[in-house]
């Protein structure tokens, strides 16, 4: 039996730190998610958040990525954690499949037992899941290196007061996957995206998806008292689908990282600064404002309050 390698002390270090807990009673936690909501449209993010008019649309797309994700995370917290050849012994396919129906039923529940996918839709989408799965046990070297290699945790809490005006406003988010490589005494934080084919050069550009990692970085270097400069970031996208027709092979996962600089830091923090600043005051209570509506063609196709005029009757669908 192959020896096991020593923890370095500072993952030691970050997975037993306390992580701090929201007092629902007297405090607000905000996300990602929601900052992304108020950046596309404050008048939806007032509605959802601030109004109670929260919804939460079941759909085989969110169903699929929970379900690939805890698959996923499995599979590297076994490379890192036993082996890289159990982790391949693993029945993935098995533990995929059984995921997949767990979190569809309950989705299914959550959504008043009303049933968003079909027994064909499904097949699809598990056995698009099982070519993801193929295709990363197969290049698993070459994504997940052991090489002085170690994982600090799957879904590593963030949670921490942004603003320390605004004491009562915390920021919550978990990272996806948390590795630190010993010999350069860095991170790398993983961000796993399904998509059905992948980001595209306009993704890519859209800083408001980017300001996402850019921002674990930034809490992750704060909450555990890393130096920012050596942590490093990445988007690990896994398509569906593969472009028909395509004049070059294409690969099922696709890596991106963006840039994330002083520069690009500040940017996201001031994004957050005035997310906080203006829908909040500093006792964490909301601001009595009315949120304008920032009506947009594929915003608003996809908004759950575009059939309710009284709620916003500006929409463009």
């Amino acid at each position: 039996m192959a020896k096991k390698k020593k923890i370095p002390a500072i993952v030691k270090q970050i997975q037993k730190q306390p992580v701090n807990e929201v007092n629902y009673a007297t405090q607000k936690s905000i996300s990602y998610s929601q900052l992304s909501m108020y950046t596309n449209c404050p008048r939806k993010w007032s509605l959802q958040y601030k109004d109670g008019h929260y919804t939460s649309e079941a759909s085989i797309h969110m169903t699929f990525g929970t379900a690939l994700h805890e698959t996923l995370q499995h599979y590297i917290t076994t490379i890192y954690e036993i082996s890289g050849a159990e982790a391949d012994r693993i029945d993935l396919e098995a533990y995929f499949e059984e995921r997949f129906r767990e979190t569809y039923l309950k989705d299914y529940k959550s959504n008043k037992k009303v049933h968003f996918s079909d027994p064909v839709q499904m097949k699809e989408f598990f056995e698009d899941g099982l070519e993801i799965i193929k295709v990363v046990k197969k290049n698993r070297g070459g994504h997940f290196g052991k090489r002085g290699w170690y994982l600090v945790g799957c879904e590593v809490p963030i949670i921490l007061t942004p603003l320390p005006q605004f004491n009562n406003v915390l920021y919550k988010g978990y990272l996806d996957v948390v590795l630190y490589h010993e010999p350069t005494n860095s991170f790398k934080i993983l961000d796993i995206k399904t998509s059905t084919k992948g980001w595209s050069d306009y993704e890519k550009k859209d800083e408001t998806k980017q300001f996402q990692l850019i921002l674990y970085k930034y809490f992750f270097a704060k909450q555990f008292g890393v130096e920012i400069d050596k942590i490093d970031i990445e988007f690990f996208i896994v398509k569906r689908k593969l472009w028909e027709n395509s004049p070059y092979p294409l690969s099922r996962i696709q890596e991106f990282t963006p840039a994330s600089g002083k520069v690009k830091v500040n940017k996201a923090v001031n994004a957050v600064t005035s997310f906080i600043e203006g829908v909040f005051n500093t006792n964490g209570s909301y601001k009595d404002i009315t949120h304008e509506p920032n009506p947009s063609l594929n915003g608003c196709k996809f908004c759950p309050f575009k059939e309710n005029k009284e709620l916003c009757s500006k929409g463009l669908i």
